[in-house]
């Protein structure tokens, strides 16, 4: 599974919303299966959208194909769209399925790691943040993916914003600690996304 991850400013947001609406047309796309996004809880003006494809190839069509004809509902409302892509490498918690419904709020994060410790963060991952995470009451499912580069994005789907609040209190600092994140990691960034219903598809 591949995701795409679309992060913009937003300068026209009525205009945006009623636009985001239009991506509806994805259903029915070859290879579709599944889109949902929101507000940054930290901008107030940031839009994030997560997209998500069987495959590389059926992405690559649908761009050629059909991509700008939707997209053209938001043109000019919004400046500086970032896009990546990221290749699904596992899933947080068990059997990942992209759909938006059942959950409140998304944290993402984006980890540009040093390239000879990318196989030490990647297994970081999987034997302290992600058994820690799957037993936070919280957390409904999640996503670990990988750009080239050495990029990784973490994605994790919650109830709401003051269940994903307890498990950063109670754990972050000593998680972070123990998986010796600090000197896998070059960059980091990411945000809180209040989800919109009207924005899944």
């Amino acid at each position: 599974m591949l995701v795409k991850w679309i992060r913009c400013v937003v300068v026209d947001r009525r205009g945006f919303e009623r636009g985001q609406r239009k991506w509806a047309g994805l259903l029915g796309e070859p290879g579709f299966r599944g889109q949902g996004g929101g507000w940054s809880r930290q901008r107030p003006d940031v839009a994030h959208v997560f997209g998500f494809w069987e495959s590389r190839a059926f992405y690559d069509s649908f761009m050629a194909r059909s991509h700008d004809r939707l997209a053209a509902a938001q043109s000019g409302t919004y400046r500086g769209m970032q896009a990546k892509l990221f290749d699904h490498l596992f899933d947080l918690k068990t059997g990942f399925e992209p759909r938006f419904t059942d959950t409140d709020v998304v944290r993402v994060a984006h980890c540009k790691v040093r390239a000879e410790r990318a196989e030490h963060f990647t297994l970081m991952q999987q034997k302290v943040w992600n058994p820690a995470m799957a037993g936070s009451p919280g957390m409904v499912r999640g996503f670990f993916g990988e750009a080239p580069g050495d990029e990784f994005l973490v994605l994790s789907m919650w109830l709401s914003a003051a269940e994903r609040g307890k498990y950063q209190v109670d754990r972050v600092e000593r998680l972070s600690l123990r998986a010796q994140t600090e000197t896998d990691i070059e960059a980091i960034d990411g945000d809180i996304v209040r989800l919109e219903p009207t924005w899944t598809v």
